[in-house]
């Protein structure tokens, strides 16, 4: 059963994503609000999977995401994407990112592009 990960500024995202993810059997060990915080979740907790919202205070989802790959390469980052990040998208590949999930969420294509990445 993978531990996930999530960071996103948006309590409201982060509350469909934790049920879409436990109602699929998944469990989230830890919440995080912005890419620093989430780097600091990921030391302390070392989730198997990290989604990873782009659009965030502090530090964005594109910094979290190269904080984590560089000090733990074999992490498992997601990235989640609003409509009109097409260059973030590109951005987050070249950084290492596993995949993408849309906003708004689909909860089955969530959990299977999650499953695939769990599974690779």
């Amino acid at each position: 059963m993978a531990n996930f990960l999530i960071v996103d500024d948006s309590r409201t995202s982060r509350r469909i994503l934790k049920g879409i993810l436990e109602s699929a059997g998944y469990k989230v060990i830890g919440e995080a609000t912005n890419g620093q915080e989430g780097y600091d979740r990921y030391v302390e907790l070392q989730p198997d999977v990290v989604t990873m919202d782009i659009t965030m205070p502090v530090l964005d989802g594109i910094g979290g995401l190269k904080k984590i790959k560089e000090a733990y390469p074999e992490s498992k980052v997601v990235m989640v994407t609003a409509a009109g990040q097409k260059n973030k998208m590109v951005e987050a590949v070249q950084c290492g990112a596993d995949e993408f999930i849309p906003k708004p969420f689909d909860a089955e294509q969530l959990v299977a592009t999650l499953t695939k990445v769990i599974n690779a």
